[in-house]
């Protein structure tokens, strides 16, 4: 641990600095945003979405380097592809006959065909392995600024939504007797998902985005007893598993993206059979 403080403090090291930076800033997104997931139980669609990604950022990469279109970043390729996915499942969940979890399958398996494609097409190598378990040491300035925005974007609609997505995600029933445009906030809670998906494919990548999204959550609900109290604690030990698997990839030289589910995931285990064994001891004999 001392190595890796030494490290930030160097000059030379401004790339491991930016990634710090970039994890703790999308701490805040993963802790709030992943609250809503875990209590409304659609970490399987963030799932679907964050594999759609991969198809937004190969059209991207494709564009920038075959068409010579510079502007056309993978991170907007990325929210780009994550949103129109959202928005199209949760049309079918609200509206289409078709089964969900068929079209939720398709999209999955659809996005990262055309994202392998367009990758495949892409003059110059390209390595997909960095974006399917992410690379958090390859985020630079110029990309904490794009990080910033869409973490910005998706904390205020979810604070300044707070209750009618509450209502949504805890009693869908009742919000809509309350005359609450349940559609609406759920489409709404869906677009804020695929915005903190894209912030989570740069940490650790498409394929462990659900565990970062719902882990810091998850672990956060077994100590808090209203969902801003969750929000608060997700946060911070979304920022605790980002940093420490950072620090402890940095002094290992492990890919960062995997040690930081296996720290979140080891954090998680703990606290379930903990709670189970104070369970177990609380029963009456």
């Amino acid at each position: 641990m001392l190595d890796f403080i030494t490290a930030l403090r160097d000059p030379g090291a401004s790339f491991l600095r930016c990634a710090l930076g970039a994890g703790l800033l999308a701490s805040v997104a993963f802790g709030i945003v992943g609250t809503y997931v875990v209590a409304r139980r659609i970490s399987y669609i963030a799932g679907a979405i964050s594999h759609c990604c991969l198809g937004g950022i190969g059209v991207a990469l494709y564009l920038q380097k075959a068409a010579g279109i510079a502007w056309f970043h993978p991170l907007l390729g990325a929210v780009l592809a994550a949103v129109v996915s959202a928005l199209i499942i949760g049309w079918v969940s609200l509206r289409a006959r078709q089964r969900e979890d068929t079209v939720i399958g398709a999209l999955w398996a659809i996005g990262m065909a055309v994202g392998l494609l367009f990758l495949a097409r892409t003059p110059g190598y390209v390595d997909p392995m960095s974006y399917l378990f992410g690379n958090i040491l390859l985020i630079g300035r110029g990309d904490l600024w794009i990080v910033l925005g869409l973490d910005a974007l998706a904390v205020g609609l979810g604070v300044v939504f707070y209750h009618p997505l509450m209502a949504v995600c805890f009693d869908e029933e009742f919000a809509r007797l309350r005359g609450l445009r349940v559609e609406l906030y759920y489409l709404l809670l869906l677009t804020l998902t695929a915005l903190t998906v894209v912030l989570l494919v740069n940490v650790v990548g498409i394929v462990m985005v659900i565990a970062l999204l719902t882990l810091p959550a998850a672990v956060a609900g077994r100590f808090a007893r209203q969902l801003w109290q969750m929000m608060a604690l997700s946060v911070i030990f979304c920022a605790v598993f980002t940093a420490g698997g950072l620090a402890v990839s940095y002094q290992t030289d492990l890919p960062t993206g995997p040690v930081i589910i296996v720290f979140a995931g080891a954090v998680y285990l703990a606290s379930t059979l903990g709670g189970c064994w104070r369970g177990c001891r609380a029963r009456p004999k």
